[in-house]
């Protein structure tokens, strides 16, 4: 019973300071209750930059990678809110659980949203793990109103990271049930969803500040995904840019390049960037 008692006073706790944060952010227009999911495993809330007067706005959702949160995600939140999209931020801990209990939950309460649920078209920008989610979700589902989906450095097919050191307890303990479902192998989640039907643009870094994890990578990668492996069959649209796993999501070029698509269905091969020339239509482009 005293075992009971602290786990219940620690959930209450939790879930106090999460509806503290969301009364202090001035982005989030959900009342704090509202906002927030209890789950016998997790705590995660739903946030949006949007007003309260949505209807008829064009609504992206955005989902952060693995071991990140919400904040991660707020310059993409920012820039798309300046261009009128309504924004739900969801901040969910992606540590705690497998991507197909992740997906079957997170997904499900942004939809709820109310930025979504009043909204002309949904699109999707995620981060790295986010876009498993995304295809994990959509690989049986569907959803009403989908526009586009962009998403930066996904393990599209997996990582080989993942292959080389999941069965180490360490990682296990840094990146939880999920992460050692993004390996390479075909039956990992990645591999096994198969080819995308809707219209994806895909942005890959070739910059990495983690050279132990790049002397696992084969091909230029970001330090955590090769370049080649953030591909998938069905992707409307692929651009690499020099940028770096953690921060490509902050990166002034991908926030430039997914409202490309956003609003065109393809990313913008047309502006010079430090000298580099334009990129050809047909091909992948590198920039700075």
């Amino acid at each position: 019973n005293a075992r009971k008692e602290r786990l219940q006073c620690r959930r209450r706790r939790d879930v106090c300071q999460i509806e503290n944060d969301t009364e202090n952010d001035p982005g989030c227009a959900l009342k704090p209750l509202a906002a927030t999911r209890v789950y016998p495993w997790f705590v995660f809330r739903v946030s949006t930059s949007a007003t309260s007067a949505t209807g008829g706005k064009e609504t992206v959702i955005l989902l952060h990678g693995l071991a990140r949160t919400g904040r991660s995600m707020r310059a993409m939140a920012d820039a798309l809110t300046t261009a009128g999209y309504a924004v739900v931020n969801v901040d969910y801990p992606s540590r705690t659980a497998a991507i197909e209990t992740l997906a079957a939950t997170v997904i499900p309460d942004a939809l709820q949203s109310s930025a979504a649920v009043s909204a002309k078209k949904i699109h999707f920008v995620t981060h790295s793990m986010g876009g498993i989610l995304v295809r994990c979700y959509l690989k049986d589902r569907a959803i009403d109103r989908l526009g586009r989906v962009v998403m930066f450095g996904p393990p599209n097919q997996g990582s080989e990271v993942v292959d080389r050191l999941s069965a180490y307890k360490i990682f296990s303990w840094i990146n939880g049930p999920a992460g050692a479902q993004l390996g390479t192998g075909p039956d990992s989640v990645p591999c096994r969803l198969g080819p995308v039907n809707f219209e994806l643009g895909v942005i890959a870094g070739d910059r990495s500040i983690n050279w132990i994890n790049s002397l696992m990578i084969s091909g230029p990668d970001d330090g955590k995904v090769s370049v080649e492996r953030t591909k998938i069959e069905g992707m409307r649209d692929h651009l690499t840019i020099h940028a770096t796993h953690p921060f490509l999501m902050k990166n002034r070029r991908v926030i430039a390049q997914t409202l490309a698509f956003l609003k065109n269905g393809r990313f913008d091969r047309t502006t010079r960037q430090r000298g580099h020339p334009a990129a050809p239509a047909s091909g992948t482009a590198h920039d700075s």
